[in-house]
């Protein structure tokens, strides 16, 4: 849309939506902030976004040591997962623990240290994620959504950067400035070994230690891929 027709819709004038856009003007209310999330037909993750930019407000952080310690109680489940692979991620999508089903999943791959190197800097992506695009695009929005309004973490920021450096293809996700907490869908993956899969997958949020996630991953109960993924059980062990 055009300016005049988002601040239209926003109910501000034209001049003023102008000052928003070049950061003239730096202080919006949460009504004006709303009128344009409406506007622009942001979803929640967007619209809180936005909201937090607004603020300009850093969100607390723990310290980087204690982020990345995995609670040996979500290790000791990952690990106990035997028959689906389970990992742990942080908000920057470093893999921080893995259960054998995982390690098998993804054996072969570089950069298996950060999922979302994993998408852009793997020469085998492409190939190995069937929907290479929209599951790039996904992780992205999910980085951007984890990045929020602060750019305190150095190690982000360094990912960020990377990516950018090394992607032509993360330039352009990025330039899109899609926002969106991942929480759980759908992937199709072709694995070396086993074919193809199609698993479902779920992220739950370790509440004593955000913003670690485990993700486990599935598949429908009697077909072809939960078949695949017995087979590659037996790799694991």
């Amino acid at each position: 849309m055009r300016r005049v027709e988002v601040a239209m819709l926003a109910g501000v004038s034209v001049d003023y939506y102008t000052r928003l856009e070049q950061g003239r003007e730096c202080h919006p209310s949460d009504q004006v902030l709303r009128a344009l999330a409406r506007a622009l037909w942001f979803d929640v993750d967007a619209t809180e976004h936005l909201h937090e930019l607004a603020r300009g407000e850093p969100r607390k952080r723990r310290t980087a040591d204690r982020v990345e310690e995995v609670n040996p109680i979500v290790l000791r489940f990952v690990e106990g997962c035997d028959h689906v692979p389970a990992l742990v991620v942080n908000g920057r999508f470093d893999v921080l623990a893995r259960n054998q089903m995982a390690e098998a999943l993804y054996a072969g791959l570089e950069h298996g240290d950060n999922l979302v190197r994993l998408a852009f800097l793997e020469p085998e992506a492409r190939a190995f994620y069937l929907d290479w695009e929209h599951h790039s695009l996904v992780k992205v929005a999910h980085l951007r959504a984890a990045a929020g309004a602060d750019l305190d973490d150095p190690a982000l920021v360094e990912l960020i950067e990377e990516l950018g450096a090394a992607s032509e293809d993360f330039r352009r996700m990025w330039a899109r400035h899609e926002v969106r907490a991942l929480t759980g869908s759908f992937i199709r993956v072709r694995h070396r070994d086993v074919g193809d899969l199609f698993l479902s997958y779920e992220m739950f949020t370790v509440e004593s230690s955000r913003p670690h996630q485990i993700i486990v991953l599935a598949a429908e109960p009697g077909s072809p891929s939960e078949k695949a993924l017995a087979r590659l059980g037996t790799h694991s062990r």
